[in-house]
């Protein structure tokens, strides 16, 4: 065998270590929830089936805290202090208008077909596209069907929800809160242990998956469902712009068949299973679960269905055409997909 002359050796050195490079990109991955939350544990599900469709080429890093606040995410992934995070729309009030037609009352009884239909909606209005500008998208979605949640009594009729004081996210269930004369703070779901076991706040707005998610179930005694929710939260899962635009072709061509109804679909399922599990786990801790009848449903809907011309009109002004058809189309396309 010849030797291998000092020239050629280098240069293999070279493009094994410039290869090796180029087969490991990092995206720097921030999760505020806890490692055992659905969302943390869908982005790294999403994560890994990237670096398994890229054939290694590219993998995520899920930092240990997450880089900013919940609601300073976005600014954070646009900003490059990580490349792949979430956020809740409704955690910066004012900033997401749009996205708030994923938030109203009684739109659907699971996850999955909500998300699905939101990232439709999404992919076809351009004017929700110009409120995430300086971020790439890859999927919008939303939690399960908001609960009432407190510590003093049952729930089941609107006089019920007075004198007591509720912990809510923000966006369109602040606004649907306050039109059913409750008296609510706004602070981010993490927050809510505290906040409850305190005695700081009374009650909480949470899809059933929170109650174990974020360990209420010790603090709160009474929940009421809503056929459809009371409310929906909207999320948006995104990468930073300029880390996606210098990856290569296949790689963006990954990234973008990953992206839409795919990863709604994921974070949908995901909700939904941990739904159903969160149901069973109040149960078992005896949180009373009481369901609003027909008049408490009616008594929301008189009162929250000014929401939605106050809404369109801001939707209105910040570029959405026709927005109460929107809605409709949108409530269609949920019952068509549940």
């Amino acid at each position: 065998m010849r030797p291998v002359s000092k020239p050629l050796a280098l240069a293999a050195t070279a493009a094994l270590l410039f290869g090796g490079a180029q087969a490991q990109t990092v995206l720097t991955s921030s999760s505020w929830l806890p490692p055992s939350h659905a969302l943390t544990e869908t982005q790294k599900e999403w994560c890994s089936l990237l670096e398994q469709k890229t054939t290694g080429k590219v993998k995520c890093n899920l930092l240990p805290r997450s880089v900013a606040a919940p609601p300073a995410t976005f600014d954070a992934v646009r900003n490059g202090l990580a490349d792949i995070s979430f956020t809740v729309h409704g955690y910066t009030p004012g900033r997401f208008v749009t996205t708030q037609i994923a938030e109203f009352p009684f739109l659907g009884d699971n996850a999955e077909a909500v998300s699905v239909a939101f990232q439709r909606l999404y992919a076809k209005t351009p004017a929700m596209a110009d409120e995430h500008k300086g971020v790439k998208v890859i999927t919008v979605f939303t939690h399960g069907p908001g609960i009432v949640f407190n510590t003093k009594r049952p729930v089941v009729k609107a006089e019920d929800l007075l004198g007591l004081k509720w912990r809510v996210g923000g966006g369109m269930v602040n606004e649907i809160s306050k039109a059913m004369g409750m008296n609510v703070t706004l602070k981010p779901a993490p927050e809510s242990y505290e906040l409850l076991s305190t005695g700081v706040m009374d009650g909480t707005l949470f899809p059933a998956e929170s109650v174990e998610s974020f360990k209420i179930d010790k603090v709160i005694k009474h929940g009421t469902q809503f056929p459809g929710g009371l409310y929906n939260t909207s999320f948006v899962f995104m990468m930073n712009q300029a880390k996606y635009d210098a990856l290569p072709a296949d790689v963006k061509r990954a990234i973008d068949e990953m992206s839409g109804e795919f990863a709604a679909r994921m974070f949908g399922k995901a909700w939904d299973k941990v739904d159903r599990r969160g149901m069973a786990f109040m149960q078992a801790a005896g949180v009373q679960i009481s369901k609003a009848d027909a008049a408490f449903v009616k008594a929301v809907t008189a009162r929250t269905d000014p929401l939605v011309d106050t809404w369109a009109k801001a939707a209105e002004a910040k570029g959405m055409k026709e927005p109460k058809k929107a809605l409709v189309t949108f409530r269609a396309d949920i019952a068509k997909l549940q």
